[in-house]
């Protein structure tokens, strides 16, 4: 099983997860954040430390939300590694309310 970055994170892209990953399994992307799931030990360390809940056990993962298991996987592969705390973006907070931002997602 793996831990699933949801698309809460899309122009959020909040990083307090990535200082408690044990495995630096999170890699960084224009304005979200992914786990790799081959990296992923599903230590749950993450999950409570996302200030807008986007981090989702897989068994736990959404309906509507099912897609970014196959994203994360998939930008995983060509996305740095990350795993210090940065700024987020300076409109963050404008963000984190709001649903349905997978038109938003930069790849």
């Amino acid at each position: 099983m793996t831990f699933v970055v949801t698309e809460s994170c899309i122009k959020c892209k909040y990083t307090d997860c990535v200082e408690v990953c044990p495995v630096d399994c999170f890699h960084e992307g224009p304005n979200m954040l992914v786990i790799d799931p081959d990296e992923c030990i599903d230590c749950t360390l993450c999950e409570p430390e996302c200030p807008v809940n986007a981090i989702v056990s897989e068994d736990d993962l959404p309906e509507n939300q099912q897609e970014f298991l196959k994203l994360n996987a998939e930008l995983s592969k060509v996305w740095p590694v990350i795993n210090e705390v940065k700024d987020a973006p300076a409109d963050a907070d404008k963000w984190k309310d709001v649903k349905d931002k997978r038109q938003y997602l930069e790849r």
